[in-house]
């Protein structure tokens, strides 16, 4: 008997429900199939998918569905019936007993040790006719989906978010604003229970300061619409704080591996993993597990406002093993561990406009091979035009190794290509404007030193969507971001794009300003943006764009001025003789506080990146050399000489037990090995080896 009254609470509640259902046009399509028995229909079918996805949703849609065509209902809800196949049976008693009932059962998860007897005794029974739809969490066994006895009697379906235009139609028949889509579905992924609550606020009277598109990207709901969508998403409580832990790693992390676990959390690692795989919400790629967007978005929004010391120690944990895993892996996998390391930083600026995680692998990236050359000329060509064409045939031959071609994951079509041009001399400034432009700035500005290069990230090439955000534009960024983090004794490097300002306010923001001049190329104007990685190298540059993250501090993008008007006046790159020079007076001031800290050793790479102590970092290098071959008499003599702070040379010798000439020889080797491994350090940007105890 329905309770569906015209003008009753019931009837105004299903037509509310059915104006505001949107999608599942495949699923719908299915479910009719199977009440109007077409043939090839299967009339059983297994709806499963995580929280919120919308299942309940779906069987009131199908409900309405098969009471308008005549059909008897009979609806189950594994949160109401013990799981017992007494109690199950007496519920969908009339379905059993009455040709052509529908069966929805909802929350299978709940009733889940039923499934064998669920396939082997009860739906064998089902009358003639019956459609019976079973909805959970958790996808069927697999020995019912690979019975042969059910393959045309079974359809399992795994439901996903809605697709981008059924979202944005959910939020329009809710009433949202415009304006507030984007937003909106960014952090909900389209997960229907997601989307219905940020709905909620976002036309909620309390809440008016739900942004529009291009004010607050980085909006996230409050700790109320957190709290109602965790529990709901992610089910029961994890098993332990291990498993939660794990849990908040796989939301943090792109992709989460077995050996990441290990990293991170240890033995436990296979077991966590597993778990993981287990769970509704997670999803596998040939990289590893992720959660669904909604999912990781609420998980790290809540860490981050419950336990905001923990949110950073994980994100610094995350970070250093990341970073140190990009530095070790071999070349073929460079893309995807700076894709890794990048996406720790998708909330800095807007990040997540111009870099595309889940499109990523439209493309594929691969190195240029004589026969893929014609066509990455023809690319150039078509978006650059014939010069540009001409210059990168030229660095084609001088330097084929920079190319990378990237090819369309579904037709394997080169698509796009890049280059990231690494020189130690002027060879092509009078064939490349681009790279003449470079020099001239670095000559201008700070020079190369020795053994050092500047790197230039060119020919950023992709016609269908020409330097503008694309899944081969994202790869050719991570490319010279790889590239660079790996790099010794880089300099200088350069990003070159078109000079319309599309990339100003982003790059600026990454302390890449764009240079003074723009170069031209077949009628083009082109912007270099810069960086002196020597001044502000990889590791405090990391660390300083962490620091901002975890303090929630994007701020606006600043002036666009030249690199040299940007560097901190306390940055200094030294000559070799400069820097010998100071090595020798640094020591001398070891124990002269207020003349060691005017060196200009203190404002250099070396210094900085290794922790900001220049007597520490000189201590390190000292307490190193016993573990060279005769480096114990070099470092008897530094330590006498100027650890311990010996009043003259002549007493430091006699303190050794030395002749003056002999203890002159150690000290004037020692010094100059010092300046050697110090000099090493500040061109390779390698970390020194840690101090022993120290000999003040």
């Amino acid at each position: 008997m329905s309770l569906e009254r015209e003008g009753s609470f019931a009837s105004r509640l299903t037509a509310a429900r059915e104006r505001l259902f949107v999608g599942r046009e495949a699923e719908q399509e299915l479910f009719r199939a199977a009440l109007s028995e077409r043939p090839g229909a299967a009339p059983v079918h297994y709806l499963h998918g995580p929280g919120g996805i919308g299942k309940s949703a779906l069987l009131r849609r199908f409900a309405q569905e098969a009471r308008r065509a005549g059909r008897l209902v009979v609806e189950v809800d594994g949160r109401t019936v013990p799981p017992t196949p007494e109690d199950f049976t007496a519920a969908a008693k009339d379905a059993v007993s009455e040709a052509g009932a529908v069966l929805l059962v909802d929350t299978f998860e709940r009733c889940q040790g039923l499934e064998g007897w669920l396939w082997e005794q009860f739906l064998p029974a089902m009358p003639a006719g019956a459609v019976v739809v079973v909805a959970g969490r958790v996808p069927p066994d697999a020995r019912w989906v690979s019975d042969l006895g059910w393959a045309d009697l079974l359809n399992v379906v795994a439901l996903r978010n809605l697709t981008p235009g059924d979202a944005l139609a959910f939020l329009a028949a809710r009433g949202v604003p415009a304006p507030r889509h984007e937003v909106l579905l960014r952090f909900t992924g389209g997960n229907p229970l997601a989307l219905a609550l940020a709905a909620s606020v976002a036309v909620s009277a309390e809440h008016p300061a739900v942004p529009a598109v291009g004010h607050t990207p980085d909006w996230a709901p409050s700790q109320d619409v957190i709290a109602t969508l965790l529990p709901q998403l992610i089910g029961e409580p994890s098993p332990s704080a291990t498993h939660r832990k794990a849990l908040e790693i796989c939301a943090h992390a792109y992709v989460t591996s077995e050996s990441l676990l290990r990293a991170l959390l240890g033995e436990q690692a296979p077991e966590l993993f597993a778990w993981l795989r287990a769970q509704p919400y997670i999803e596998s790629t040939a990289l590893g597990l992720f959660p669904h967007d909604v999912v990781r978005e609420t998980l790290v929004a809540d860490l981050r406002w419950r336990d905001p010391e923990g949110f950073a120690a994980l994100h610094k944990q995350l970070h250093q093993h990341l970073f140190e895993q990009l530095r070790a892996v071999p070349s073929a996998q460079l893309l995807p561990a700076t894709g890794a390391l990048l996406y720790l930083y998708r909330t800095d600026g807007h990040m997540d406009e111009f870099h595309d995680w889940n499109q990523a692998g439209l493309v594929y990236d691969g190195p240029c091979v004589p026969s893929d050359e014609s066509r990455l000329v023809a690319l150039v060509e078509e978006a650059e035009g014939p010069e540009s064409a001409a210059i990168a045939r030229y660095w084609l031959d001088q330097q084929p190794e920079a190319f990378r071609v990237y090819r369309s994951a579904r037709t394997d079509e080169i698509v796009a290509c890049s280059a990231w041009l690494r020189l130690t001399d002027e060879r092509g400034c009078d064939v490349d404007p681009v790279v003449a432009a470079a020099w001239e700035h670095a000559r201008a500005h700070e020079p190369l030193r020795a053994d050092e290069f500047l790197a230039v990230a060119r020919f950023t090439v992709c016609p269908k969507a020409y330097q503008r955000p694309s899944p081969a534009t994202t790869l050719a960024q991570w490319r010279a971001m790889g590239e660079t983090f790996r790099a010794d004794r880089l300099a200088w490097h350069y990003i070159v794009m078109r000079d319309d300002g599309f990339w100003n306010e982003h790059l600026i923001h990454f302390d890449m300003p764009p240079t003074s001049t723009a170069p031209v190329v077949g009628g083009h104007p082109y912007r270099l943006f810069a960086h002196d990685w020597r001044a502000q190298p990889v590791i405090p540059w990391l660390a300083a764009r962490t620091d901002a993250i975890l303090a929630g501090a994007e701020g606006p993008a600043e002036a666009a001025v030249d690199p040299a008007v940007r560097q901190l006046p306390e940055l200094a790159v030294l000559s070799r003789p400069e820097f010998d020079a100071a090595v020798r007076d640094a020591l001398r001031a070891l124990r002269r506080p207020d003349v060691l800290a005017a060196n200009p050793l203190n404002r250099s790479r070396l210094v900085l990146q290794n922790g900001g102590d220049l007597k520490e970092v000189l201590q390190r290098v000292v307490e190193a050399l016993p573990r060279e071959r005769g480096g114990e008499k070099r470092h008897r003599a530094l330590v006498t000489t100027y650890f311990k702070g010996a009043p003259t040379q002549e007493a430091a010798a006699e303190r050794l037990d030395l002749p003056f000439s002999t203890y002159r020889r150690h000290l004037t080797s020692g010094v100059e090995r010092v300046a050697e491994l110090l000099w090493q350090h500040e061109l390779s940007g390698t970390p020194l080896p840690v101090a022993d105890a120290p000999h003040a």
